[in-house]
């Protein structure tokens, strides 16, 4: 049997390596990645799973940043989100403020600028169409991007 001696000793390493695993997990914190790994659309249509790594990783479709995203004039580095310039509606000729930051008002004037949703939809199905990888869009083919 084990004495009383040996049995605390045991109950005071236990929480000593307790204290240090406590410790080391708070001072080496894991760093997130510099892009999003997965980022998930809330729709009404359902929920979409959009993956960096498929798309952007070498074992994936391999494509650059701005093969999706667009940039600021005069920034060739710097990213805008999509609803900086595409709303969720869209009025017939209207230009979102954003656009008047960088644009010209009379330079866009005849620039149709698409919703959000239309503006996804076309980005991905035109890219998946023309790298035949992924889901395009037919009839009936919704519940391959959008889930519930």
């Amino acid at each position: 049997m084990t004495s009383k001696k040996q049995l605390l000793f045991a109950y005071g390493l236990a929480i000593h390596l307790l204290l240090v695993a406590i410790i080391c997990y708070a001072a080496f914190p894991v760093t997130a990645p510099a892009e999003p790994v997965r980022i998930m659309y809330q729709t009404t249509a359902g929920k979409v799973l959009f993956d960096h790594a498929t798309h952007a990783g070498a074992t994936g479709y391999s494509l650059s940043c701005f093969d999706c995203h667009h940039h600021p004039m005069g920034d060739q580095n710097a990213m805008t989100s999509c609803s900086e310039c595409h709303p969720a509606a869209v009025e017939e000729g209207e230009q979102p403020l954003t656009c008047l930051n960088c644009h010209n008002g009379k330079d866009i004037r005849d620039t149709p600028i698409l919703s959000r949703t239309d503006a996804l939809h076309k980005g991905c199905t035109d890219c998946h169409a023309e790298f035949e990888k992924g889901p395009v869009m037919d009839a009936n083919s919704c519940s391959r991007c959008h889930v519930i």
